[in-house]
């Protein structure tokens, strides 16, 4: 199991999102995400996003709001529990990054993105002001076959 983290800075109607195209055998190749990465040994999550930030971005945050935990299981990969954090408050330029191009998209273009299916889901509950969610999403290959929000499933589009 994989503790993780993923953040979603924002600026005005915009987030800080990542296009992975750099690193070699990436499972999430070519898809746009937030900013995070791999809790390490003694490291909290709020720990382990701010030094990401830094890491991937250049950029301190300010402002972490801890948003809920999403639980992915796959078929394919290892089973990873991901700490969901937003920010809005930062210091520091952004400097490139060694895992994909770092871009400003407005909120309103995030779901035209090549994204995992279930982004979608915890990126609507972020606009909706949810706060301390669990949403579990289970993947048979790159396709979302369930999810549930705090226990409860969830409609998929199919």
């Amino acid at each position: 199991m994989i503790d993780s983290t993923l953040c979603f800075i924002e600026r005005g109607h915009q987030y800080l999102m990542l296009h992975r195209t750099k690193k070699a055998n990436d499972p999430n190749h070519d898809k746009w995400l937030g900013i995070g990465g791999h809790v390490e040994p003694g490291e909290t999550p709020l720990a382990c996003i701010l030094r990401e930030a830094r890491e991937e971005t250049g950029l301190t945050l300010k402002d972490c709001r801890f948003r809920g935990i999403v639980r992915f299981r796959s078929d394919r990969w290892e089973d990873e529990d991901m700490y969901l954090f937003t920010a809005s408050r930062f210091e520091g330029e952004i400097m490139p990054c060694n895992e994909g191009d770092l871009e400003w998209i407005d909120k309103s273009r995030l779901r035209k993105l090549t994204l995992w299916e279930g982004d979608r889901i915890f990126l609507q509950l972020l606009e909706d002001g949810a706060e301390g969610f669990d949403l579990a999403l289970r993947y048979e290959g790159e396709r979302l076959a369930f999810a549930a929000l705090d226990g409860r499933p969830l409609p998929l589009n199919e």
